[in-house]
C-alpha cells in the first residue's frame, strides 16, 4: 500500500523470475499447475473453488523488509530496512521518525532513515509472523479462513487486497491498496491474543480479484503499531503501519 506493500508482489520479477505464480487447487499457493489455476479462477455457476494460502515475509521473497527497521550502528540515530545480511535476531526494531514509502526494488531505498521510537519487538520476534489458510469461492461469494501465529501479542492488524502494475514501474509508484471487504475498513480488522495468535474468517461478495496481464493481485496483513486503524487507508508506513506478511494471488483463467 502504499499497501505498497505489497510490493513485494513482483518481487519474483525483480529477482529475474517470471511471475508465473500461485496456481490453484487445494495445494499451497505457488505450487499448483496452470491447468488447476484456470479451473479455479474461472468457476462456472454453481462451481466451488478452494485453494490453500501461505503468507510470506519480504525476506522469504529475497526482498528487504519494507517496514522493519534496525539501527545498525547503536547511537547513530540512523535506521535501515532489514535485509538478509542482518543476522542479530535480538536487535530491537524501530519506527521511522517520518512515513517511508515502500520501494522494494531500489537498493538505495534500504536507508538510512531518521530514527523514531522503539517498535517494542526484536527482529527475531518480527520474523515469527506466520499465516496460512484456505480461500473458497462459491455462488459469487469468496471466503477467507485464515490462522496466524507469531503476531505481536494484543497487536491490532488489518487485512488488505492490493494491486500492483506488472511489470512494476520504474521508479516504483506503489500499489492500489483496498481494505478487505467494506471500503471503510470495518471488516478488515483482527486482533492477536496474548499468545500472538489470531483467526481471520470473513465472507465477501464479489470474491477476490486474481492477478492479470497488467496487474499482480495480493493479500497482505498490516500491523498497526499505534493500536489504531485508519478506515480505508493503511496508515503511515514505517511510522504506524507495518507489513509483516503478504501473498501473491494467481492469474485469472485464460491468460498465458
Amino acid at each position: 500500500m502504499s499497501l505498497k506493500l505489497f510490493l513485494s508482489a513482483t518481487a519474483l520479477m525483480a529477482a529475474g523470475a517470471a511471475l508465473t505464480v500461485f496456481a490453484l487447487c487445494i495445494v499451497s499457493v505457488g505450487e499448483t499447475s496452470s491447468a488447476a489455476a484456470e479451473a479455479a479462477t474461472a468457476p462456472k455457476a454453481g462451481d466451488r473453488v478452494a485453494f490453500e494460502i501461505a503468507f510470506k515475509t519480504h525476506l522469504d521473497m529475497d526482498l528487504p523488509e519494507q517496514d522493519a527497521f534496525i539501527e545498525r550502528e547503536p547511537g547513530s540515530g540512523k535506521l535501515y530496512r532489514v535485509t538478509k545480511g542482518d543476522h542479530d535476531m535480538k536487535a530491537p526494531l524501530f519506527r521511522t521518525a517520518h512515513p517511508v514509502k515502500h520501494d522494494p526494488f531500489d537498493p538505495k531505498a534500504v536507508g538510512p532513515y531518521e530514527k523514531g521510537e522503539a517498535l517494542g519487538v526484536t527482529l527475531g520476534e518480527w520474523l515469527r509472523h506466520r499465516g496460512t489458510g484456505v480461500y473458497t469461492y462459491e455462488d459469487g461469494v469468496g471466503t477467507l479462513d485464515l490462522e496466524f501465529s507469531g503476531l505481536v501479542p494484543g497487536g491490532v492488524y488489518t487485512m488488505w487486497h492490493a494491486f500492483m502494475a506488472l511489470p512494476p514501474t520504474q521508479p516504483f509508484s506503489g500499489a492500489l491498496e483496498l481494505p478487505l471487504g467494506a471500503r471503510d475498513g470495518s471488516e478488515s480488522v483482527f486482533v492477536a491474543d496474548a499468545e500472538g495468535k489470531a483467526k481471520f474468517v470473513h465472507s465477501f461478495k464479489p470474491g477476490l480479484e486474481m492477478s492479470d496481464v497488467w496487474t499482480t493481485s495480493m493479500l497482505a496483513i498490516n500491523y498497526h503499531s499505534d493500536g489504531k486503524t485508519y478506515g480505508g487507508l493503511p496508515g503511515d508506513f514505517g511510522l504506524n503501519a507495518h507489513i509483516p506478511l503478504f501473498v501473491m494471488l494467481p492469474k485469472r483463467a485464460g491468460l498465458d
